[in-house]
């Protein structure tokens, strides 16, 4: 399953991917989000792993992050592990002019491991494109305010 779309955030490129690049802020704009921990490779890097935690009410999530790539401000890429399901996240950063920023994104659902989350894919896969673009419209408003 793909989720793709782009959301224009009035701020220049350079403002836009240094939040984006820059771990601290995953909290600004993300619900749940506990912390980020690198556990091999060079920040930022592509072979970096990290460990991601959030809590969801009472459950907790541990996704492990490899970067694939990451030629910022142009364009990064990577891939998540969960015990449940992996994904991948393909980013662009195209300048629009003046203080105008285009944030493509596409995420892509690889693995789905457990049958609920393959029957909710299929029957309500606004249960996975929501969130997504929920966290767009945040990380959007975070950066504007700054």
């Amino acid at each position: 399953m793909k989720i793709k779309g782009y959301i224009d955030i009035n701020k220049s490129r350079e403002e836009v991917v240094k939040y984006f690049a820059d771990p601290k802020y995953l909290g600004e704009y993300q619900d749940g989000f506990i912390k980020k921990e690198l556990i091999s490779g060079e920040p930022g890097r592509p072979g970096a792993k990290s460990e991601i935690f959030y809590k969801y009410g009472k459950k907790d999530m541990v996704l492990t992050e490899t970067i694939v790539n990451n030629q910022l401000p142009e364009s990064f890429e990577s891939s998540y592990y969960h015990k449940q399901m992996d994904n991948t996240m393909k980013c662009e950063f195209v300048k629009l002019g003046g203080e105008k920023t285009r944030y493509n994104y596409e995420f892509e659902y690889t693995r789905i491991n457990w049958i609920m989350p393959k029957l909710i894919a299929i029957l309500f896969p606004s249960m996975y494109t929501k969130p997504a673009e929920k966290w767009m419209v945040q990380f959007k408003e975070f950066v504007e305010k700054q």
